[in-house]
């Protein structure tokens, strides 16, 4: 493995050579790169990743191994990784396995010996794009090609390719906090973050119909994050605005955010390169505090748009460039924010919003 080449192809005809790592083979998506340090294990199994090939942008990845305590859902959902060192030794004594053969177990291609920060200085002045990892096809050109058949992430619907095929619950039946969870690719620790603090949650198929939803009888609706473009997804939205009706407390986080602001005739849009990380300064406007928050989203809700709708507050700014990072309806139960405040590995610092939710779903009359 450590002298067989591999080749990354980007839509703008960047070519990058390096080394094969995990399984053999041709994969594409579109490249998006994240500047966390640690969490590598919970990023590559987060649902919202779907279609997308990931630049790790820490020099070392790998060198704590793999636990299967480490996992946001029930496989790696990223589509190829790209790494400048991709570590097969692992210091960590209760990993059981290296990151070569976890990604070898599930099919995932991956390249190393990148200059990734050179690379997520490029896309951050270029945009996102789509590229293709092939350790198999060392051609360049005939990965171009190929690379022409690779969806463009706009327009491109993906949550119900990661959502649950089947209703199940978890917490305590007997608790009258009932949550109605709405599954786009919602991630495990999210639904920790609300059975710890005494939730009965029920988690929904993506196109379950609301009339089966209000069949659990929930005291409050969750709206979870997941891949793809909000604005291809009508079904939801139209979910979403029945919800809305029932007047009981809502809660929407990144995907759930973009859909709950749809759901208010707000639009979203593409971002140039997004938001992904663990390290991103966010200010709360209602307590004036920032938090250090973790991100993963290539689209947003349309800034001008929410500033001028008369029924929706802005309640957080992302303090690099101050995209709207958190609203709530006027009159309504319902807020939502952008980031991931379930947070693995960390920071903690907006786990209170699980506990603002779960108070209003107790108090609400």
């Amino acid at each position: 493995m450590e002298n067989k080449p591999a080749v990354l192809v980007l839509e703008d005809g960047t070519t990058c050579y390096g080394k094969a790592f995990g399984a053999i083979g041709t994969t594409g998506g579109e490249i998006c790169f994240n500047t966390g340090m640690t969490g590598y294990q919970e990023v590559f199994t987060d649902p919202s990743y779907f279609g997308q090939v990931l630049i790790m942008n820490n020099v070392h990845i790998g060198n704590y191994g793999i636990s299967i305590e480490d996992v946001e859902s029930d496989g790696i959902k990223i589509k190829g990784l790209i790494g400048r060192n991709l570590e097969e030794l692992y210091s960590r004594k209760k990993a059981q396995g290296s990151l070569d053969e976890y990604l070898k177990s599930q099919n995932i291609v991956a390249i190393e010996g990148v200059d990734t920060r050179a690379l997520v200085t490029h896309i951050r002045s270029k945009g996102a794009m789509n590229c293709i990892i092939s350790s198999e096809i060392l051609d360049a050109e005939v990965l171009k090609k190929k690379l022409s058949e690779v969806p463009d992430m706009s327009g491109l619907e993906l949550a119900s390719f990661v959502s649950t095929n089947v209703p199940y619950e978890l917490g305590d039946p007997s608790s009258p906090v009932r949550i109605a969870v709405m599954d786009y690719g919602i991630k495990r620790n999210i639904l920790n973050c609300m059975v710890s603090r005494g939730a009965y949650v029920k988690v929904f198929p993506a196109k379950t119909c609301l009339e089966e939803v209000k069949k659990f009888n929930p005291a409050g609706y969750f709206i979870s994050n997941g891949p793809g473009d909000p604005a291809s997804m009508d079904y939801a939205v139209d979910t979403i605005k029945g919800i809305l009706k029932e007047e009981k407390p809502t809660f929407g986080i990144c995907l759930g955010h973009q859909l709950l602001a749809l759901a208010n005739d707000i639009p979203t849009f593409k971002m140039h390169h997004g938001h992904r990380g663990v390290n991103h300064p966010v200010k709360n406007l209602i307590t004036g505090r920032c938090e250090i928050t973790t991100q993963n989203h290539g689209f947003g809700v349309d800034p001008e748009a929410v500033k001028k709708a008369d029924h929706i507050e802005i309640t957080h700014v992302n303090l690099n460039d101050q995209s709207i990072e958190g609203i709530r309806v006027k009159g309504k139960p319902a807020f939502s924010v952008q980031y991931h405040p379930e947070s693995t590995p960390g920071p903690n610092d907006s786990r209170y919003l699980f506990d603002d939710f779960i108070n209003l779903v107790k108090n609400h009359k």
